[in-house]
């Protein structure tokens, strides 16, 4: 059996110590960086499997390297850093996926990094993966260091160095695309395109268009040629969110072309040969949307080869009060300031349930930095109390009387768009519907007002009718 390589460039002895006598990391050679040479040329110079880079004795100018390094597409990278806001790194981590521990560091679950690397290795002899990357601890672009985290992050791992197509399940605003991107990121393809495309965005009448393409003169208003998403990402990866809001008659068409790996640009005699990977996402339960007809059960066995179900936010533990200092902190690198959490506020964070998650937590934050001065407090952050089932199920809830159902639906949008500050895409996804669907409603509202204004001016213009109006 080969041993893999493990190489570290540390400068806490403490933490050395501590490394070389953990478990996990037994099954390895070690290889300690000296000072005589530069660790990026130590690192090129021999072969490394996993490497342990304490960040604090980095410069500008060893990302740099690193980055034009041949070695970051052959090794497993660990980070280990204190926390402090870092460009350096997230530009480094957005090519390439790594993981990152924060101080203090969790040996256990270090040990447990170490123990997963060993394993895959020791079974892959003659193949290695690209590295991968993230912060709190960190993966690839997700974040966090609860063990649902960890988890994900080794189940993405592997999947990321196969072809399988995957879909990612998850409650809205969980970090579905992050994951999709990430496994970009850690993949083969990592250097080829990643397209995203909303299902749920998508014009019927423009389907077919989007996803394969069209020639000009195909139909009224194509001007000139156009690439659809899978010409777009060839070679690369395709992620299709929210793929349960696609039409059925369309999911024909997608899974004619996963099935072929052939598809044909609207106008066009000519077949082109589709070489991408798909990663499709939902914040549905697959088996209900196929249950509801929302999903074709052909479509979801081509889709889910591999299926990977992304943790909500309340079950992240510790994770939300984490998250809540990473994203004031990187606020504060970005403004120049130093704002603080009251312990208030924090107590306010770790007791919310966040039914709208990462995107919830983080939504708060920027609106709470916005709002205080220096130190944020409980009424910075606005929450509104969260209810459990049981409690909400008792709630009476009013409901004038004559009320329309109509009426009820539009009050429950625009209260929506104001929770989500207008955002359209965070609204569509609070209510359970497509960005189309929000979109037609709305312009309903607006043609609707529209008209009574214009029966208003009319009135007002008629002496006649504004007599008769009187009374």
């Amino acid at each position: 059996m080969i041993r893999p390589t493990l190489f570290y460039h540390l400068q806490d002895f403490e933490t050395e110590q501590a490394l070389v006598q953990l478990e996990g990391a037994q099954t390895y050679n070690k290889l300690r960086s000296t000072d005589d040479l530069s660790w990026i040329t130590q690192l090129e110079a021999n072969r490394i499997d996993v490497a342990i880079i304490e960040l604090p004795r980095l410069s500008r100018e060893d990302y740099l390297a690193l980055l034009e390094s041949s070695a970051i597409a052959d090794v497993e990278f660990i980070f280990l850093s204190d926390g402090l806001p870092n460009p350096h790194l997230d530009k480094l981590l957005s090519k390439y996926a790594g993981y990152h521990f924060r101080k203090p560091i969790d040996m256990s679950l270090l040990c447990e990094t170490l123990a997963d690397f060993a394993q895959h290795l020791v079974a892959n002899t003659s193949t290695r993966i690209r590295p991968f990357a993230s912060e709190l601890d960190q993966y690839g672009l997700l974040v966090g260091s609860s063990l649902p985290m960890h988890r994900l992050y080794r189940t993405i791992r592997r999947v990321s160095a196969a072809e399988s197509n995957v879909l990612i399940i998850g409650e809205s605003g969980a970090g579905k695309e992050l994951v999709a991107n990430t496994i970009h990121l850690a993949s083969p393809r990592v250097n080829k395109p990643y397209i995203a495309i909303n299902c749920g965005a998508l014009s019927p009448e423009l389907v077919d268009s989007e996803l394969f393409g069209h020639v000009k003169g195909s139909f009224t208003g194509a001007n000139r040629d156009h690439q659809g998403v899978f010409e777009q990402a060839e070679g690369g990866t395709l992620f299709l969110d929210e793929v349960t809001e696609m039409p059925l008659e369309h999911q024909v068409k997608l899974l004619r072309v996963l099935e072929n790996n052939e598809y044909r640009p609207v106008g066009s005699p000519k077949v082109l040969k589709a070489n991408v990977r798909i990663v499709a996402a939902t914040n549905r339960d697959p088996l209900v949307a196929i249950e509801q007809g929302q999903l074709r059960e052909d479509l979801y066995f081509r889709l889910a080869h591999f299926p990977i179900q992304v943790p909500p936010l309340r079950e992240r533990g510790e994770d939300i009060v984490g998250l809540a200092k990473h994203f004031l902190a990187y606020r504060n690198a970005a403004e120049k300031q130093s704002k603080v959490f009251s312990p208030s506020s924090l107590e306010a964070i770790a007791a919310h349930t966040w039914p709208g998650n990462v995107r919830e937590l983080k939504h708060a934050i920027e609106r709470a930095y916005i709002l205080a001065d220096h130190e944020i407090t409980p009424e910075h952050l606005q929450l509104t109390p969260s209810l459990d089932k049981e409690s909400a199920a008792e709630e009476n809830v009013v409901i004038p009387q004559g009320m329309r159902l109509e009426e009820l639906e539009k009050i429950a949008i625009y209260q929506a768009l104001e929770t989500s500050q207008g955002n359209k895409t965070d609204t569509a996804e609070q209510l359970g519907i497509s960005v189309k669907t929000l979109y037609n409603k709305l312009s309903k509202y607006e043609q609707e007002s529209d008209v009574q204004t214009a029966d208003a001016d009319s009135v007002s213009e008629d002496p006649v009718s504004n007599s008769v109006a009187k009374y």
